[in-house]
Formats: C-alpha cells, structure tokens, sequence
C-alpha cells in the first residue's frame, strides 16, 4: 500500500486539530506546526468536512475542530475520505478481479489484503485511532 501525499496531509492535519481539541484552529496554525502547503490543507479540509470528519466555523474567531472525538475517527476513514477505496486492483473491488490459468486463486489474496487494511486501519479503534495521548 501506497500512502499519498493527500493522505499523509490529511493525518497531520487531523493530528494537529487533535491536539488543540475542543478549540477552533486556524489553517495557518496546522501549515506551519506541520510544514504544509497552505492551498493543499485547504483543499483537505473540505474534503474532510465533506466527509463529516471536521467542522468549520467562518469567521475572525473561525478555524476547524474534529467533528467527533478523535478516537472515533479512524485512519481508515480518514484515507477513504480523501483517496478513496482501502484497495483497489486497476479500479476493481478485489472480489471484482477475475483470472484465469495460474493467476486464478489471485482474487483471494487481494480479498485478504483488503481484510488485513480494514483490520489495521478500521477495527482497533483505541489503537489505530487518530487520538493522542494525554
């Protein structure tokens, strides 16, 4: 699995809203504790809100905050928010593949990677979860 540059932004800026939760954060607060491209957290965000993983609040005193607790937000959702699908094999669900000959059993394997993603960054909500420590 490849994590793109869209996706590790989108981490790094929920991490960044995490630790300042439940207070609104300027944009240019999350750019420069992280070194991101303004326009490119921008973009994320919106993508974020849309997904109802963050909020947003216009406004001189405006900024984002999480939507929900950060434990609630997985890295699972966080990466299908802004990339997409966990796995795709040439923009087919795994259990959509289909090969003949010595590559038939393959389909399988891509179901159990897709399985094995989903359990990393989905079901172990306590440990995978965007939440920090305290």
């Amino acid at each position: 699995m490849q994590i793109s540059a869209k996706t590790d932004y989108a981490i790094r800026a929920l991490l960044s809203l995490a630790a300042h939760e439940p207070d609104l954060v300027k944009v240019d607060v999350i750019v420069r504790e992280q070194g991101l491209p303004r326009k490119f957290v921008e973009a994320i965000l919106g993508e974020l809100r849309r997904a109802q993983i963050v909020r947003s609040q216009r406004g001189a005193d405006g900024g984002y905050a999480l939507a929900r607790p950060a434990a609630e937000i997985t890295l699972g959702a966080v990466i299908r928010a802004v990339d997409g699908p966990l796995a795709e094999v040439r923009g087919l669900r795994p259990n959509e593949t289909n090969y003949a000959g010595a590559a038939e059993h393959l389909p399988e394997v891509w179901v159990a990677v897709r399985s094995s993603l989903r359990r990393v960054l989905d079901e172990a909500l306590h440990e995978r979860a965007l939440a920090l420590p305290r």
